[in-house]
């Protein structure tokens, strides 16, 4: 079996279209068809059905795929073991999520862009299923996660720091002067949030879910904040996104502790053995996130 014909099998079966894989791959259609064809003629068997414009892996090639990843990401090691060069080089796609690219990752990006410049780092926004989908997939090589679950999947995780939460309003809010909330409080005031999918957003609405109250929506963090700051509502935040404010006094902590618990993590697909340049920035993640304020 080529090596390169497994590389290709590898992608199909991760993303189920021919014309997907071939855009990523960089071949034509007709090159990626033909590849799988030579490959399911070597061994004899179909690897993919092909139900009109869709296709699927056939127990065969669910049979197929962990070998094929385990030969590829050796070949992808032996690459990196045997390169002329000490330097550490490569791409690595990162899965992430506006709380941590703007909060926690600065230090790590800035050093790694003076460190090693030759490793080659994308950031992909996605919240923590689509994240950890693409991740199992082998569409990202390391992905962040902030959920209150710290085992996943098909995955290994390591949990870098605790997400602590903060219930915010504006000075002039009138929850900002009580001394206790409840949760039926909160439920009676607006509520701001930021996209639905979002962890900490997801497990405040179940909380709340007995009284049913409207979320006015605003997407990301930074619009949320001006909306509190603004005076339209309250809103549960990580407390390091809003530690600026709160130190300015643009907005204040009320007093409600969320009754759950996120983890700022790192993950990586489960038997995936990482390029040197991948580790180093696991590695790096490691101190950096974690020694962040």
């Amino acid at each position: 079996m080529e090596l390169r014909l497994l590389a290709t099998f590898e992608k199909v079966a991760d993303v189920l279209s021919f014309t997907r894989a071939a855009t990523e791959l960089g071949y034509a259609q007709s090159s990626v068809t033909a590849q799988i064809r030579s490959l399911e003629s070597s061994l004899g068997v179909d690897l993919f059905e092909r139900l009109g414009s869709r296709i699927r892996l056939t127990e065969a090639g669910e049979r197929l795929l962990p070998y094929a990843r385990r030969m590829t990401d050796l070949a992808e090691e032996a690459r990196t073991a045997v390169a002329a060069t000490t330097e550490p080089s490569g791409p690595i796609a990162v899965g992430t999520m506006e709380s941590l690219t703007s909060y926690r990752l600065p230090p790590l990006l800035e050093y790694f862009h003076h460190r090693y410049p030759k490793v080659r780092l994308t950031l992909r926004p996605t919240l923590g299923d689509e994240t950890r989908k693409a991740l199992r997939q082998g569409t990202y090589d390391v992905g962040f996660l902030m959920e209150p679950e710290t085992e996943h999947e098909g995955l290994e995780t390591e949990v870098l720091a605790p997400e602590p939460l903060s219930l915010v309003g504006a000075p002039g809010h009138p929850l900002s002067g009580r001394t206790d909330l409840t949760t039926a409080d909160l439920a009676a005031a607006q509520l701001l949030g930021t996209e639905p999918g979002c962890a900490y957003r997801d497990l405040f609405e179940a909380e709340l879910r007995e009284w049913e109250p409207p979320f006015m929506e605003f997407g990301t963090i930074e619009a949320t904040k001006r909306g509190v700051a603004a005076g339209l509502g309250v809103a549960l935040l990580p407390r390091v996104t809003v530690a600026e404010e709160l130190a300015a006094g643009v907005l204040v902590e009320l007093p409600w502790e969320a009754p759950f618990t996120l983890f700022t993590q790192l993950a990586w697909r489960r038997g995936k053995r990482l390029p040197a340049h991948v580790r180093l920035f696991v590695e790096q993640a490691r101190r950096l996130v974690r020694e962040s304020p």
